[in-house]
């Protein structure tokens, strides 16, 4: 099962499952259309768009086990 962590590149978190990309911008993060997405980490990003990464973190991952 995949598991999502602070140290991964947005972009690659978004190819994981196309669902991501929604609970992101919920989060008030628009990784999908940033082209910082490709070079930067969540946890590099987050706390810049005042996102509690670990939280965030939490939900990608209960979301991905739901599947």
């Amino acid at each position: 099962m995949a598991r999502v962590t602070k140290d991964m590149i947005i972009a690659d978190i978004l190819a994981m499952d196309s669902g991501i990309a929604q609970i992101l911008r919920n989060a008030g993060m628009g990784c999908a259309g940033c082209p910082g997405a490709s070079g930067e980490t969540l946890g590099g990003s987050a706390p810049g768009h005042g996102v509690d990464v670990d939280a965030l973190i939490e939900e990608i991952n209960a979301y991905l086990d739901s599947k």
